[in-house]
C-alpha cells in the first residue's frame, strides 16, 4: 500500500548512472517477501531503476532466506526490513558486517495482533483478553508465512504461556491465505485473531481493531514500526549512484497531496529524469483508488506482483 514517494527518490539521471557506476552494478537483485506493501515498493523501485538504465530482478523468498541470500551475495537490496519485528533476525548479519543498513524508507508503520470490530465490541481489546475467548477462537491465532518474525513472536508467547496462551496454536499460512481466513470469518461474524500491519489495504478492506498489550513483544504503539532499506555488504561503495538512489528512496503513508508536492519541489533542473514526477502522481492516484474502492484492491496487488514476475522473466530471457 504505497501512497506516496518523496521527491528525494528521484535525483539520478541516466547519464549520471552510466558514468558513475561500473558495469558490475547493472544487475540489481531485490528480495520480495510476498507481502503486498513490500511487493509494491519493490516493483516501484525496480521500475524507476529500469528507467534509469539498470537491470533489476526480483526473487520471491522468505525473510530468513533473504538475509542468508544477502550474506551469500545473491540478493543486493531488501526494502522490507520491518523493525523492531525483525530485530533478532537482522542482528547477526549487521554484527558480522554481511549486510548494511541504508536508511528508513517508511515511518509510522505498525505490526501486531488484530481482531474484527465486532469481536473488539464483544470485549477482546487486549492480549490479556484472548484467553477468555479461547473456545470461540478454537484456540488458534492466524499468522503468515513460516519463519516470519511476527509468527515467531506469537509462537514465543504460546511457548511461554504468556497471557494464558499456552494451549493455543499458531496457524502458519501466507499473507493471502491469512486474509482469506479473515474474510471468511468476517462473512460469518466468527471470532478470529490474526497478525495485521499498516500500511496495508486490509485496513480499508476490513473493519479491524488492533489489540493493546503487546508492548513487550511487538513493541509500543501497537507494534509501532519503521521499515528499513538494507543491502548486501559493499554494495554502496561499489555502486555509488545506485546507493544514492537507495539513500533517497522514501515511501509515505499519506495521499496524493504529498505526491504532487514532491513532483513540484523536485531537485534542480537537469538532475531529475523528466518522466519521474509523473510516476509519483500515478502512484498516489493508484493508492487513493485502493483506499476508496475496495473492489480494485486485489486486482491491483495482483498486477503489481505479476508485473514484478514478468519483468524478472523478461530480463532473464535476455541473458
Amino acid at each position: 500500500d504505497v501512497t506516496g514517494v518523496q521527491t528525494c527518490a528521484l535525483p539520478i539521471s541516466p547519464a549520471a548512472q552510466a558514468a558513475g557506476d561500473p558495469e558490475s552494478c547493472q544487475d540489481v537483485h531485490f528480495a520480495d517477501v510476498g507481502w503486498s506493501d513490500v511487493t509494491a515498493t519493490t516493483s516501484l523501485a525496480m521500475a524507476v531503476l529500469a528507467d534509469l538504465g539498470y537491470t533489476p530482478h526480483a526473487t520471491l523468498v522468505s525473510v530468513p532466506v533473504t538475509y542468508e541470500s544477502m550474506k551469500a551475495g545473491r540478493i543486493d537490496v531488501f526494502l522490507g526490513n520491518w523493525m523492531p519485528a525483525q530485530v533478532d533476525t537482522r542482528r547477526p548479519y549487521v554484527e558480522d558486517g554481511s549486510i548494511e543498513v541504508v536508511r528508513a524508507n517508511l515511518n509510522g508503520a505498525k505490526f501486531t495482533l488484530a481482531v474484527p470490530d465486532y469481536l473488539y465490541a464483544a470485549g477482546l481489546h487486549d492480549f490479556s483478553d484472548i484467553r477468555r475467548h479461547a473456545d470461540a477462537l478454537g484456540h488458534r491465532i492466524y499468522g503468515i508465512e513460516a519463519g516470519n518474525n511476527g509468527n515467531r513472536i506469537v509462537t514465543g508467547l504460546i511457548e511461554q504461556n504468556a497471557f494464558g496462551l499456552g494451549d493455543f496454536r499458531l496457524v502458519d499460512s501466507s499473507e493471502q491465505g491469512m486474509l482469506a481466513e479473515v474474510e471468511r470469518a468476517m462473512a460469518a461474524r466468527a471470532p478470529i485473531v490474526f497478525l495485521a500491519w499498516e500500511p496495508h489495504p486490509m485496513n480499508m478492506r476490513f473493519p479491524i481493531r488492533y489489540l493493546t498489550g503487546g508492548d513487550a513483544t511487538f513493541g509500543p504503539n501497537y507494534g509501532g514500526a519503521t521499515v528499513w532499506t538494507v543491502t548486501r555488504r559493499g554494495l554502496g561503495a561499489r555502486c555509488p549512484n545506485l546507493n544514492r538512489f537507495l539513500l533517497n528512496l522514501e515511501f509515505t503513508t499519506r495521499g496524493e497531496d504529498d505526491g504532487e508536492e514532491a513532483g513540484s519541489s523536485a531537485a534542480p533542473a537537469g538532475r531529475v529524469h523528466q518522466h519521474l514526477p509523473r510516476i509519483v502522481v500515478i502512484v498516489d492516484e493508484l493508492a487513493d483508488l485502493i483506499l476508496t474502492r475496495r473492489d480494485v484492491e486485489l486486482p491491483i496487488t495482483q498486477l503489481a506482483q505479476k508485473r514484478s514476475e514478468e519483468h524478472t522473466s523478461e530480463l532473464q530471457s535476455h541473458h
